[in-house]
């Protein structure tokens, strides 16, 4: 009779195994087909306590009087090129919707930022992220109620970009840490530290005229193009607040 009762109570045991297994099994199905949706929105509820507040004012405040004076002078010296462009997107016809960062994983590979706005706010995937200082990145990913940002040092990361003082476009590449790399393809740019770098006034994913950082080091001048390290005037460490920026179409 001990036997029998052991047998059963094994079974029922078995049993409740594999219907467990099956539904973390539909569960993990499900997350990857949501592409984490779910865990972003069950997310945004729990750290929505822990939401940033509005400090760390004199880095913020830094950021964005540099950002005025970097943005005030590139508008200055681009308004004629650019009415004479008329396949450039104007960055007024943008609206900027506010958003806190709940959430970040800045290591190596993982250059991405949470947002507490999402498509029910009208967020949509492409859109620019700035932050205090300049551009962050672009949207990559939304759920209702939050997006995903790709930031400018991502490896996933490749925009292109404009040096003022040189008036030569460029390519900014993310290598997965702090410093972007610049690559401009002529050998004779004259590229030199402190120069200011912004997004390409030809950019067909970007504003223009939007700050991005400046040339810190420069790497062998003596191969076929120009590459550089670029320090970026919106840090992503320390920023609580974005603004993502919407086309008025």
């Amino acid at each position: 009779m001990l036997d029998i009762r052991r047998i059963s109570t094994s079974r029922w045991w078995h049993k409740k195994k594999t219907w467990l297994f099956f539904v973390i099994l539909l569960f993990l199905v499900f997350v990857r087909i949501s592409k984490g949706s779910l865990y972003k929105d069950f997310f945004y509820f729990i750290s929505k306590p822990f939401w940033p507040g509005q400090f760390q004012k004199e880095v913020i405040l830094k950021s964005i009087e540099q950002e005025s004076l970097i943005k005030l002078d590139l508008l200055r010296k681009d308004n004629t090129r650019l009415r004479k462009i008329l396949s450039l997107r104007e960055s007024s016809n943008y609206d900027k919707i506010s958003a806190a960062v709940i959430s970040r994983k800045t290591g190596s590979w993982w250059r991405q930022i949470i947002l507490n706005k999402g498509s029910k706010d009208g967020v949509e995937i492409g859109s620019t992220v700035i932050g205090p200082g300049g551009l962050l990145g672009r949207i990559d990913n939304t759920s209702f109620f939050t997006s995903s940002v790709t930031l400018i040092t991502s490896p996933e990361s490749k925009l292109g970009v404009w040096v003022d003082r040189l008036q030569i476009n460029g390519l900014l590449v993310g290598l997965g840490d702090d410093y972007p790399s610049l690559i401009l393809y002529s050998k004779d740019a004259d590229i030199k530290v402190g120069d200011y770098v912004s997004s390409s006034p030809a950019s067909t994913l970007l504003p223009p005229n939007i700050p991005i950082g400046i040339v810190q080091s420069i790497d062998d001048p003596f191969k076929a193009k120009k590459t550089a390290k670029i320090s970026l005037l919106a840090n992503p460490h320390v920023i609580d607040w974005v603004q993502i920026l919407k086309l008025n179409i």
